[in-house]
């Protein structure tokens, strides 16, 4: 849990989760054993879905008979495999330690897919309607609370994209907008769609819902189909909530108290008139904003915008110090090697202290079939206040923009005199931070295009830590939203749940 800064979240704690991801209970790779043991490593709570039911599957077009029968094979799978699963997940909750929530992937060429999530699992079915007004209907009768969350909405409508003029925030406080798909913030801007279905289309997105009058927060999953939930840049959430059991982690949902991540921990607070994100204001014409920002590196950027439009911005520029809380990310794997590349790191403080570690965990690519069975294959500890362990695989990257590396994030309290010492496969490496400070160290295993290691550069805390306030004016005659967005450096980001003005005049 992490301390806030704003008074307004005093009183919560943030915790990080993913809720879309698959395994092998239905069509994807890797138990559901692993996934939940990968989740461990880096969240606080997630729920690993089930692929199981697609009404309108076009079933009568030839050129699709391979997907079609794809997924009736993983339908059929979840189907058997439902009442183990939900076992299961009830059994892995762990209020205060580690919580998770059972749920299915419903798919529709009319509507956008949606992930039903249940409160509690139990006996629930799987409801199969065509209709989502009816599936709301069905949902809205069983025994437990239930969440209808859409995902991939940047598709265009008649493609999987959300249909808006069906979309209703009973049982969907939110939306998911980030994920291996991509972004559908908006049809422009950072990670565009890639996959075969298709590209982002503008109404399909967050923004355009938003303009359509629908009040809805957000969150980021993954999406991954290996097993691996809350897997490294491929999307996370972060929720404000009062504690780590499943009724605070539901309830701040239900809130739209949530922000969507890319991968590092971004620490997001953001109020205004006293409010948090999500919140529904009372009519005012002025507006206090107050932004709280602890990244997981450099910040960029952030940007507060009011009815989609950036109406403020605070450009955060590099700063020297020599002295004080720094982030320093280890990260491990390049090399052209066909196998992957195994990695034992052994990383000590000395002369400073280790405040905190941020696991930057990866796994298999999160849509393409592993080379072998091992799922879960990485491992960490803090041995010590000052010193950690961890072991796991690396693989070639396979495109210049698209990385398999894996790696661990440490703030350091200290100066240029405190140094970080590595032992990996063997072999000792100090770096003191004076010399991260003016930029990145390199190692490699081997000689050219081997495996290789980096020590990116020490970010100092003026540099990932950021708090102010904007006053803004603005008379409207409809409900009108302000939410924010952060950019590092490193080209992670976050994006936060609005939080909405009414009208003036009731």
């Amino acid at each position: 849990m992490t301390s806030s800064l704003l008074n307004e979240y005093q009183h919560l704690g943030l915790y990080l989760g993913d809720l879309h991801n698959h395994c092998n209970m239905s069509y994807g790779q890797g138990s559901l054993a692993d996934a939940i043991q990968n989740a461990r490593l880096q969240l606080d709570f997630a729920s690993v879905t089930m692929h199981a039911v697609w009404p309108d599957m076009p079933l009568d077009d030839p050129k699709l008979g391979y997907l079609v029968d794809y997924h009736k094979k993983g339908f059929a799978r979840a189907f058997e495999n439902w009442p183990s699963y939900l076992k299961a997940i009830e059994e892995y909750n762990e209020d205060g330690r580690f919580v998770t929530f059972p749920s299915y992937e419903w798919h529709s060429i009319e509507y956008g897919d949606y992930c039903m999530y249940f409160k509690n699992g139990g006996d629930v079915p799987i409801l199969s309607s065509r209709d989502l007004s009816k599936l709301r209907e069905d949902a809205s009768q069983l025994s437990t609370p239930v969440f209808l969350i859409p995902h991939h909405i940047g598709y265009k409508q008649g493609s999987r994209g959300i249909n808006w003029k069906a979309f209703s925030n009973q049982l969907s406080p939110v939306a998911e907008i980030f994920s291996f798909h991509g972004l559908s913030e908006s049809s422009e801007g950072a990670y565009p769609y890639l996959h075969s279905m298709g590209p982002r289309h503008e109404h399909g997105t967050a923004q355009y819902g938003w303009e359509q009058g629908n009040i809805f927060g957000i969150v980021g999953s993954t999406d991954h189909h290996n097993a691996f939930p809350g897997s490294y840049g491929v999307g996370r959430l972060g929720v404000w909530a009062d504690s780590l059991t499943r009724d605070s982690i539901w309830d701040a949902i239900s809130r739209r108290r949530t922000y969507a991540l890319t991968g590092d921990r971004i620490e997001v607070e953001f109020s205004a008139n006293g409010h948090l994100m999500g919140d529904i204001c009372p009519p005012d014409t002025e507006r206090w904003i107050e932004v709280a920002v602890r990244g997981g590196s450099s910040i960029d950027y952030i940007e507060i915008l009011h009815n989609n439009r950036v109406v403020h911005r605070e450009s955060i520029f590099p700063r020297s110090a020599e002295r004080g809380l720094f982030k320093v990310h280890l990260e491990l794997g390049w090399g052209e090697e066909a196998q992957d590349t195994a990695w034992d790191v052994d990383l000590q403080v000395v002369g400073g202290n280790l405040r905190q570690v941020e696991p930057r965990f990866r796994g298999h690519s999160p849509t393409t079939a592993p080379r072998d069975a091992d799922f879960a294959y990485i491992n960490w500890r803090q041995v010590k206040s000052d010193h950690v362990r961890f072991h796991t695989l690396t693989r070639q990257n396979p495109l210049s923009h698209t990385s398999n590396t894996e790696g661990m994030s440490l703030e350091i309290e200290g100066d240029g005199n405190t140094t970080l010492l590595a032992t990996i496969n063997g072999r000792k490496y100090e770096q003191p931070l004076s010399e991260l400070m003016s930029g990145t160290r390199t190692f490699y295993l081997g000689g050219f295009v081997s495996p290789a290691l980096c020590f990116h550069q020490a970010v100092p805390q003026s540099e990932y830590a950021h708090r102010f306030a904007f006053l803004h004016r603005a008379e409207t005659h409809q409900r009108d939203w302000y939410y924010v967005r952060v950019r590092q450096r490193n080209d992670q980001w976050a994006w936060s749940s609005p939080i909405w003005f009414e009208k003036q005049g009731g």
